[in-house]
């Protein structure tokens, strides 16, 4: 009986299918090698606008007044702020809180309401820093008697953070370099990489603007207010290739 002829195309799979066999092989014999670092950027930037939360809180034997006082205020604040020329789409009025004021009666033993407590925030985004320092006061003398600290950003945040970003990656490469060429190595591609970024948000710098001190701030000249320089900072963690000669 005469065996099939063997096919020329048999032999050269079988030879590639041994050929990828020793080369899986080889590679499992010898893992790649990897460089750990990690690397920081910083930018710096002046702020050029800020968050400001102006609160008014009343508290009168009736509704009606409470509520009265309130509105009468923010009237004036508002008022205000188109006079700062500052675009309505910046200025948020919606936060109303309403709620019954009781005391407690030690005689009867109970609850007794004793008036209404109602409250009202205003968030204004400041786009002109020039003109926070005039908000500020000038709402303490309309009768805003909650006032928070401004929290200061910038307008080109995103930019910013990026330009962080990038030179903690550059900062990184270099580290991963140093750290290869002391092994006598060369750098290879990056193989992983990843990122987080913060950002310390400065304050301003307020003097005097408790509201013990509201009555001879209104008559005052108006307060210097120096906004501190805001830093951008990210950091990354990155592996490297380690190429060996």
């Amino acid at each position: 009986m005469t065996q099939p002829m063997q096919s020329p195309w048999m032999a050269v799979l079988v030879a590639a299918s041994m050929l990828v066999g020793a080369g899986v092989a080889k590679a499992a014999e010898a893992p790649m090698r990897l460089v750990s670092v990690t690397g920081s950027g910083e930018v710096k930037a002046q702020p050029d606008m800020a968050f400001v939360t102006l609160g008014v809180e009343s508290r009168r034997p009736t509704l009606a007044e409470a509520r009265a006082e309130v509105n009468l205020t923010v009237e004036r604040v508002l008022a205000l702020t188109r006079e700062l020329k500052i675009d309505p789409k910046q200025v948020d009025s919606t936060r109303l809180q309403v709620q019954p004021d009781y005391r407690w009666d030690e005689k009867a033993s109970k609850q007794v309401l004793q008036g209404y407590v109602v409250s009202r925030q205003i968030e204004v985004e400041v786009r002109d820093l020039d003109r926070l320092g005039t908000l500020l006061e000038k709402s303490v003398s309309a009768g805003v008697n909650q006032l928070g600290e401004a929290r200061l950003d910038s307008s080109r945040r995103k930019d910013l953070e990026r330009e962080a970003l990038t030179k903690a990656v550059d900062d990184a490469r270099l580290n991963a370099d140093a750290l290869a060429r002391a092994a006598g190595a060369r750098l290879g591609p990056v193989q992983s990489l990843s990122a987080a970024g913060t950002m310390p948000v400065p304050m301003y710098s307020q003097r005097g603007m408790t509201m013990a001190a509201a009555a001879p701030m209104a008559d005052a000249a108006e307060q210097s207010y120096q906004p501190s320089e805001m830093k951008f900072t990210s950091s990354v963690s990155a592996q490297f290739e380690l190429l060996v000669p």
